[in-house]
């Protein structure tokens, strides 16, 4: 009995001892390809960015204004293009009145 649990703590020994290895060598590894591709570990961290999409901006034209209910069905572009404009000045507001400063623009995809 007491041969067994010999036995099995020194496999327990060797194979912490050989993942205390691997992690030392991953370490080495990586460190040599930042170096070799010239990158410091003090990168700064990326930029957050907020995207938002109108699920269905016709029906909101539809909804919210008159001239959207007749403008709607005839010129979709540029129903989709007002309703964007006014979703960025509401939300433009309600940002000022928080005290939030943002920076906002619509990117045509």
């Amino acid at each position: 009995m007491i041969t067994t649990l010999v036995i099995v703590s020194l496999i327990l020994a060797v194979f912490s001892g050989f993942l205390c290895w691997q992690v030392i060598e991953q370490r080495r590894m990586i460190a040599q390809m930042m170096e070799s591709d010239d990158i410091d570990g003090d990168a700064p961290d990326p930029e957050l960015v907020l995207t938002m999409r109108v699920l269905d901006p016709i029906a909101i034209a539809k909804r919210e204004s008159r001239s959207g209910r007749m403008l709607a069905d005839k010129l979709p572009v540029m129903v989709r293009k007002m309703v964007y404009q006014e979703v960025m000045k509401e939300l433009e507001t309600e940002m000022a009145e928080r005290e939030i400063d943002v920076q906002m623009h619509i990117e045509y995809r």
